[in-house]
């Protein structure tokens, strides 16, 4: 996998995103920062709408802020602010995600990873990245 010059690169789990840009070349990765995104009006934004009273509030919150970056990757790619996208996520934020994301994401979608990075340094990022390029 290349990751292209100035593709969004986004590492994400049920808590939290930070974006990033790819600011080096399509075979040596350099991020850098360019945002994040926190969960908000989790109360009133659940998964499918109102949160159930009943639910897991740890899981029904998790599943509300995919919805959200689901909701913000497609704003940002509808406004033509990225030609390429990578999704670092955990497996469970992953599975959350896929059937919630845009047909206008998919499209720009060239890699997924499997991994809990998002406390993870900018440096190690980068790693994880040029690794699964092998």
């Amino acid at each position: 996998m290349m990751i292209p010059h100035n593709a969004l690169v986004v590492v994400a789990d049920g808590r939290g995103a930070r974006f990033f840009r790819n600011t080096g070349d399509a075979g040596k990765p350099s991020l850098t920062a360019d945002g994040d995104l926190k969960p908000s009006h989790l109360i009133d934004d659940g998964p499918a709408g109102k949160r159930p009273s009943e639910s897991s509030r740890h899981e029904i919150d998790e599943a509300t802020f995919t919805k959200q970056l689901a909701k913000e990757l497609y704003r940002r790619a509808h406004i033509q602010d990225f030609a390429s996208l990578v999704l670092v996520a955990d497996p469970q934020t992953l599975g959350q995600i896929r059937p919630e994301l845009h047909k206008e994401v998919q499209e720009k979608l060239i890699s997924e990873i499997g991994k809990t990075l998002t406390k993870s340094s900018t440096k190690d990022i980068q790693k994880t990245l040029s690794a699964a390029e092998r």
